[in-house]
Order: structure tokens, then sequence, then C-alpha cells
């Protein structure tokens, strides 16, 4: 099997590479062909370097799609993208990479498919695509009505997924993921940044951010299970799935202020003291216009899992990121 993953140098692009590259197989099937591409290159431990090929180009230009897909992979993870603060800050750039990207890969598909090419797509969409105002849980038959051009782009991304999973030209799968956290590294330009940030910067000893109050509540699950959720996707089948081929992943709803006391418990108060609160309206607004907790009935019952809570998302960090142990 040949599989294809675009934004592969993202973080979850770059776990799920790494995961797929170490086992070797996914779906039940043996990988032998992976191709990673992005804007910079995707980057691989050593020893898994030499199981992938290395693009670096925009996978949203036309040009580069239709390259792609006359490479014909059976397996393709779309990932490429732009993150919500970024889309909303610029407008023109969100809808190029978000909306652009995926109808331009969609289309060169559809114009590979001769012979009976119809690849396995999975589609990272996101709980963006609900809007304000919200019931105590969200299921997936709420309306869709985002509040953000980056939910706008999402949600019509899945629209386009189904259109096209109908006419026979993909088989599809669109999941949409909650907040993924802890993400490692440094802090990026999403809009709920922060939630990662509370965490990872005091478990390094640095002062942290919070824009927000304690009593904003979210969903989250940890990049090890987004990774999970991806691979799990794609050994969905049709009949599986059934026509809605777009569903919401599960999590663990918690309140920033929750956040802070599963830190407290597994760093200590001198980890804690070390978040800061620095009120930010234009932060809390988006946030403000996210969905919150979930009703993922539907992909649970398919066999879709994530941790069970927020101090587990914590020790999957540490165990990930930190080599299993709090720096001094």
């Amino acid at each position: 099997m040949h599989v294809l993953i675009t934004g592969a140098a993202g973080m979850v692009g770059r776990r799920l590479a790494e995961r797929l590259a170490r086992e070797g197989q996914c779906a039940g099937r043996a990988i032998d062909r992976l191709t990673l591409t992005d804007v910079v290159a995707p980057s691989l431990p050593a020893e898994l370097a030499g199981r992938a090929t290395i693009r670096v180009e925009d996978a949203g230009d036309a040009a580069v799609a239709k390259q792609l897909a006359a490479l014909r992979p059976d397996l393709i993870f779309h990932l490429a993208a732009i993150i919500s603060g970024e889309a909303e800050r610029d407008f023109d750039k969100g809808y190029r990479v978000n909306l652009d990207g995926m109808l331009n890969l969609l289309e060169a598909i559809r114009h590979e498919g001769g012979g009976g090419y119809v690849p396995k797509l999975v589609f990272t969409s996101s709980s963006g695509i609900f809007g304000a105002p919200f019931p105590p849980s969200i299921s997936d038959e709420f309306h869709v009505t985002p509040l953000t051009s980056y939910g706008t782009q999402k949600a019509i991304g899945e629209l386009l997924l189904a259109d096209y999973n109908r006419r026979g030209f993909v088989e599809g799968v669109g999941i949409r993921f909650p907040s993924i956290v802890v993400r490692p590294g440094k802090p990026n330009a999403s809009a709920g940044g922060f939630f990662s940030g509370i965490i990872r910067e005091p478990l390094q000893g640095v002062e942290a951010l919070l824009p927000v109050s304690d009593g904003v509540l979210f969903t989250h699950a940890s990049p090890r299970s987004a990774v999970g959720f991806l691979i799990h996707a794609a050994g969905l089948s049709r009949g599986e799935l059934g026509p809605r081929v777009n569903l919401t992943m599960p999590g663990v709803c918690v309140t920033v202020g929750e956040q802070i006391e599963a830190l407290r418990r597994i760093a200590g108060d001198r980890a804690v003291k070390l978040i800061r609160r620095a009120p930010d309206p234009a932060s809390a607004a988006i946030v403000a216009g996210w969905p919150t907790r979930f009703d993922a009935k539907r992909a649970l019952a398919l066999g879709f899992t994530a941790e069970r809570d927020f101090d587990e998302i914590i020790r999957v960090h540490i165990a990930d990121d930190l080599g299993g142990y709090l720096p001094n």
C-alpha cells in the first residue's frame, strides 16, 4: 500500500508518519511506500527516514495536487492546513490553503480516477465547524454554523468530502478533532494554543500566559490520540460509516481551572505559579464561539478512543515529549 500524508511536517503529521514508518502497516495492509509532503521538509528519526519519500511543496497548489494524485496513493491523510488564529488574521491565506487545497486535491483525484482509482481519503476537520449558541452536549446531528473563517473552511471541506464520496471519486472519512494538547515545542498561532501552553511551559519551568478565564470549558485529546484517530479512521469501511462520513471525535471535557488542578496534582504548586493571567479579548471572543462538550457516541461505537481524564493527557505528554520524567 502507498500512503500519502499532506501537512506531514506538522506536529500530528510527523507523529503519524513516525508511527506508520515504524509499524510498516495501516488498516490491515503492509505499507510499501510512504510519501510525506509539506511546505517545509517533514522530518523523521534517522532510523525511519529511509522508509519515506520526502517532498517539499505546496500541496494546496492545483499543479502539485495533480502530481500527487498521479502517484495514485492508496491511502491519503490530508492534514495540510493553517490553524484557527492564522486563518482568522489572514483571510486570503486561510481560504487558499484550507479550502482551495482541499478542493484541488479532490479534483486531482477525480481527474486521475480512470482505471478504477478510488483512494481512501482521511480528512482532518475540526469541532470549529459548530457555532454558538450551544446545547449542553453537541452531537453529530447539531447544525453546522461556524463563527470563524477556519470553521467555515473546514465545514465546506466536510461537504466536499461527503459529495465526492457519494459520487464514488474517493472513499472518504472526515474526523473532527477536539483541542489537541499538550502540543510540544513553541507556541503556535492557534487561538487555542494556551490550552497547551499553560501545561507545557510550567512543566519546563517557564512562565505561561493565560488569556481567558478559568471557567472556559473545552474538550481535549492528546497528540497520541489524534494519531490513533487517523489510523483508526483509515480502517473503517464504507459499510461501517454509512452515508454520513464526517464525525466528531471523543475527548476529555474540562475547564481551564480543572486543567490547572490536574497540573497541580502532577507537578505541584511550583508549576501552577508559573501561569500568569493575561486577559486577551480577541482570543476570548474566538474561543467563546467554539463548542465545549461533545456527545461522541457515534465515534465511540465505531471504536475510536481517547484519554479518560486530563491527568492522563498530561502523563502522555510527559511520556512522549519529556522522556518520561519532569525537568528539575
